[in-house]
């Protein structure tokens, strides 16, 4: 027991310092170093002074600049794709940006900011990046207002483009419409491609719409597919505005040859 006690008060003062650092770097190690940059901040906090008015205003500077700068290269992204967009089609299109939207008719119309002045005409056809939108009712010298596709009183004569089974599309207030089949059991599935077709005389043929995605063959009296739209109509901030050569060559509807009482019955309520 004294062998004990003499080893101790000899090697006691250094086995308690050695405990004292492994406890320490285990502390460092679970905390991450967090209670050492807590102590260093508290021992020089009265050092260091505090940053000035003109700091926190360049510091408030930099960040606005870089949240601008993240909106820029989002709408520099946006009219890119338009661009290419307008670069893919023969005719030569305008870019436009939407300058008004009622939130009481959000899904029913917009404004542009281009009008007779810039030699738009009712009648022109209003696409975004990925198919259509609407089609241009009214005019101003310096406006132009735009009757949407998903508007619930549109309609718009369509075909499915793999299997060439026409009907026509209505509005439903959101970025899918409703086609409706002129035949009772068409040949359609999810994933077709939906154009405008050769019936509607509003729109020229062949212009993208959307896509199939959901069918209901059981609906009656017709069966009707959901259509999600390729434009994104929600959220449009800028457009592309062509010529309709269908409205400037036709001013009277022609006769139908093929599906001649189907197609006649939708012309007369076709409304966009």
């Amino acid at each position: 027991m004294y062998s004990i006690r003499r080893w101790w008060d000899r090697h006691g003062i250094r086995i308690g310092l050695i405990c004292l650092v492994l406890g320490a770097a285990w502390g460092v190690r679970q905390t991450q170093g967090g209670a050492v940059l807590e102590v260093y901040q508290w021992v020089t906090r009265p050092f260091v002074g505090r940053p000035d008015e003109a700091q926190q205003a360049e510091s408030v500077r930099v960040r606005e600049l870089e949240q601008r700068l993240v909106e820029l290269q989002s709408q520099n992204q946006r009219l890119q794709e338009l661009l290419g967009y307008v670069n893919e089609r023969p005719t030569e299109g305008v870019v436009t940006p939407v300058i008004g939207r009622s939130a009481d008719h959000w899904w029913q119309q917009i404004t542009l900011g281009r009008g007779s002045r810039d030699g738009i005409q009712v009648g022109y056809i209003v696409a975004g990046n990925g198919g259509i939108v609407g089609r241009v009712t009214q005019v101003t010298p310096s406006t132009s207002r735009v009757l949407l596709i998903s508007d619930p009183t549109s309609q718009v004569g369509v075909t499915i483009s793999r299997s060439r089974f026409m009907g026509y599309i209505r509005g439903q207030s959101a970025n899918r419409v409703i086609m409706e089949f002129f035949d009772k059991v068409p040949d359609v599935r999810p994933g077709d491609v939906v154009s405008t077709s050769s019936y509607s005389q509003l729109f020229p043929p062949g212009l993208p719409v959307g896509i199939v995605e959901s069918i209901n063959l059981n609906k009656s009296p017709a069966p009707e597919a959901v259509i999600e739209l390729s434009a994104p109509i929600s959220h449009l901030e800028w457009v592309i505005l062509y010529p309709n050569s269908t409205v400037e060559e036709s001013g009277t509807s022609e006769p139908l040859s093929q599906d001649s009482q189907s197609a006649e019955g939708f012309t007369e309520e076709e409304r966009l």
